[in-house]
């Protein structure tokens, strides 16, 4: 990487790297709003959520939402950089991946008061081909009056700009053949309803001028964590009586609104584990991952 596109100095690094260690501990309820919108926003025949309804896989996303005053917004919707995340001086951020387990002893369920205790695990620089790229990596534990219900390792990643002719990371293909397959249409209407009820109001999901014109991409963007979350809906729909336990999600490549993408999923010989994998309608992967069923 040139001295040209390198923007992070070394006393920038150690700034940003004194997060490592900070943490944040919110408050929620789990209520039956939200569970029913993303079961219809997911196309589900789901019975109506009721105290004691089992919260599904992935679904706690719909709580503990960062709700910031207007005025505290930066240029791409989100908040202004710092506070409990380090103040990262690069535009463009992508939910990069993740590793969740469940306690299948305590799950959670409509009517529970959660807490969910943060902590920055890390805060790690490496030089891509086109500048700077930073990676977070944030623990969550959630826990509910009966104890702990989920742990989870999110992984955040900050790049530079977009520069005209800049090279495009060469695609990987998906692996062909899967046991359990969905196309999904990611039309403007899917995109908005998943943003709204995750309370995201990063434009590159819903702001067309702003994602093609600022941050440099052909189309909106699919919501990574809407992906995993349909991955894991995949299996559901396929496996409704197990329990899912874990799952590890990485992506790839970014999946936009402007075609069909499809879901995989290619259960183990023991039935206990699911690799899923989604890919464009090129065929190329954009997210891969595995679920471990109990």
């Amino acid at each position: 990487m040139s001295e040209s596109t390198r923007t992070l100095d070394a006393a920038t690094l150690d700034h940003l790297q004194s997060w490592v260690g900070r943490t944040e501990t919110l408050t929620d309820d789990i209520t039956a709003g939200p569970v029913r919108g993303l079961s219809a926003t997911l196309d589900r025949d789901d019975a109506p959520p009721q105290a004691g309804t089992v919260l599904a896989p992935l679904w706690h996303w719909l709580y503990f939402l960062p709700q910031h005053r207007q005025s505290e917004l930066g240029p791409d919707g989100h908040a202004r950089r710092g506070g409990f995340l380090p103040p990262v001086p690069l535009p463009r951020r992508m939910w990069a991946g993740g590793r969740l387990t469940w306690d299948a002893a305590n799950p959670l369920v409509v009517g529970d008061a959660v807490q969910r205790t943060s902590r920055i695990e890390s805060v790690t620089h490496k030089a891509g081909r086109t500048g700077d790229l930073l990676f977070v990596r944030v623990r969550h534990e959630i826990t509910n009056a009966r104890g702990l219900s989920v742990t989870e390792e999110h992984d955040i990643v900050y790049r530079a700009a977009a520069q005209p002719g800049e090279p495009v990371p060469p695609p990987v293909g998906a692996q062909a053949g899967a046991a359990w397959q969905r196309e999904v249409v990611p039309d403007d209407v899917l995109l908005f309803r998943y943003s709204a009820l995750t309370f995201n109001g990063h434009r590159i999901h819903y702001d067309r001028r702003y994602v093609t014109q600022v941050e440099g991409y052909p189309g909106l963007i699919v919501h990574g964590p809407l992906i995993a979350t349909l991955l894991v809906d995949l299996v559901r729909r396929h496996a409704p009586d197990a329990f899912v336990k874990g799952f590890q999600f990485k992506a790839v490549r970014p999946t936009f609104d402007l075609h069909p993408f499809h879901l995989n999923a290619q259960p183990s010989a023991d039935g206990r584990t699911v690799r899923v994998w989604a890919q464009d309608h090129e065929g190329w992967l954009t997210m891969q991952g595995d679920v471990q069923l109990a």
